[in-house]
């Protein structure tokens, strides 16, 4: 069964950065495509980024483009989002995903296999 545990999250000013991260087990997932999707408070959960085992990366074109970095360490079955220049705006609880996929588009589209719990991150003006 796969189980995947972020951490990272926290309270933070505007302007400053966090790095998420989320351990993946259960599975062997170098093949698979490993990603974020976040969803603040009275809205849906909405894509962010994923990445696939050979490190092509697929975005979410939104606001979050350009200061979020997904990446991947397939030794330690773990995936990476560091997060520069947070606005408040960018507060939300933050979860891990997993699509048994070569394709980052299949995770853009809804598909997911697996979720993390979640982590929160609070972002302060």
């Amino acid at each position: 069964q796969v189980h995947l545990v972020e951490s990272g999250g926290g309270l933070v000013q505007a302007g400053a950065s966090l790095r998420l991260s989320c351990v993946a087990s259960g599975t062997t997932f170098n093949k698979y495509v490993m990603g974020w999707f976040r969803q603040a408070p009275g809205k849906e959960r909405e894509f962010v980024a994923a990445i696939t085992w050979k490190g092509d990366i697929t975005d979410s074109r939104d606001s979050a483009t350009g200061r979020f970095t997904i990446s991947r360490d397939n030794d330690k079955n773990t995936v990476y989002l560091q997060m520069d220049t947070l606005k408040p705006e960018d507060t939300a609880l933050y979860y891990c995903a997993v699509t048994m996929s070569l394709f980052g588009t299949d995770m853009l589209q809804g598909t997911v296999d697996a979720w993390g719990q979640g982590t929160l991150v609070t972002v302060s003006s």
